[in-house]
C-alpha cells in the first residue's frame, strides 16, 4: 500500500464505528431498513413485495438487502445541499465487514453535482455506485438485490451491477484521469476490473497496458487524489 493511500485509510480509521444491523441476520425475502425511511415512497413500494424490517440502530446504513451488503442512499436533496454526504459515505467505507453500495438519485437538478459524487465514491473511497432516477426505481433495484443476494450459488446481480457501473459510471470516472481517453479507459477497466484496481496497480503493470508516459500520469493522479483526501477535513 502506498504512503498516500495509507494516509487516506488512516484518516478513515479515526471515524467512529458505525452500528451495522446489530440485531441479527437478514432473513431471506426481507430487507432491513432504517427507521428514517418509514412512510416514504421507497418503503411503500417495497412493502407487498418484501417483508420490510424497520430498525433504528443502523448508523449511516439505509438498507440491508443481505447480511453482507449495506446500501447508503444519496438523494437529490443530499446532493444539492452540499458535501455533507461525504462523511456518511466515509463511514460506509469504514464498515469493512460489509460490501458497501451507494445508490444515488440522478435527476436534472442533481446532474451538476454528480461528477463530484462519482469521483469521491469511486476514486477516493473505492465503493460501488449505482444511479436511479426516482425512489420507485430504487425500490425495484433493492427488490432485485434481495432476490439475488439470497440465491445459494450464483449471484448474477453482481455481474449486472458491475456491467452497469462500467458502462454508465466507472468508465466515465476513468475518463477524468488526465490523458486517458475512452479507449484506454475501457482497456484499463478490462485489465484491472475497477478504479480501485487501477489505483493499486504498479507503474510497471500500467505500462504494459497504456505505455510508460500514461502509466506515470495515472500513478501521479492517484497519488495526488489520495494525498488530497488525507488532508481534507470533509470526512473527519
Amino acid at each position: 500500500m502506498s504512503s498516500s493511500r495509507r494516509a487516506s485509510v488512516d484518516q478513515l480509521s479515526q471515524i467512529p464505528c458505525t452500528p451495522v444491523n446489530e440485531g441479527g441476520r437478514v432473513p431471506p425475502g426481507c430487507i432491513v431498513t432504517s427507521q428514517r425511511w418509514k412512510g416514504s415512497e421507497l418503503v411503500n413500494t417495497l412493502q407487498g413485495k418484501l417483508k420490510v424490517i424497520m430498525e433504528d440502530k443502523l448508523g449511516v446504513i439505509d438498507f440491508h438487502p443481505s447480511n453482507e451488503a449495506g446500501v447508503v442512499y444519496i438523494s437529490e436533496t443530499d446532493l444539492v445541499a452540499g458535501s455533507g454526504y461525504k462523511q456518511k459515505l466515509a463511514k460506509l467505507r469504514k464498515a469493512n465487514s460489509l460490501r458497501g453500495v451507494v445508490v444515488a438519485e440522478r435527476t436534472p437538478i442533481s446532474e451538476q453535482y454528480y461528477a463530484d459524487l462519482q469521483k469521491f465514491v469511486s476514486l477516493e473511497l473505492g465503493l460501488k455506485m449505482l444511479f436511479v432516477v426516482s425512489q420507485t426505481e430504487a425500490a425495484n433495484l433493492l427488490i432485485q438485490m434481495v432476490n439475488e443476494e439470497h440465491k445459494p450459488h450464483a449471484n448474477p446481480f453482481l455481474v449486472k451491477r458491475r456491467k452497469q457501473s462500467i458502462d454508465a459510471g466507472v468508465l466515465a470516472t476513468v475518463h477524468l484521469i488526465p490523458n486517458v481517453g475512452p479507449v484506454k479507459a475501457k482497456v484499463l477497466l478490462q485489465r484491472f476490473r475497477s478504479i480501485k484496481g487501477i489505483g493499486n496497480a504498479s507503474e510497471q503493470e500500467l505500462t504494459e497496458v497504456v505505455g510508460r508516459t500514461k502509466a506515470s500520469n495515472i500513478k501521479a493522479f492517484f497519488q495526488h487524489r489520495t494525498s488530497a483526501d488525507g488532508q481534507s477535513s470533509s470526512v473527519t
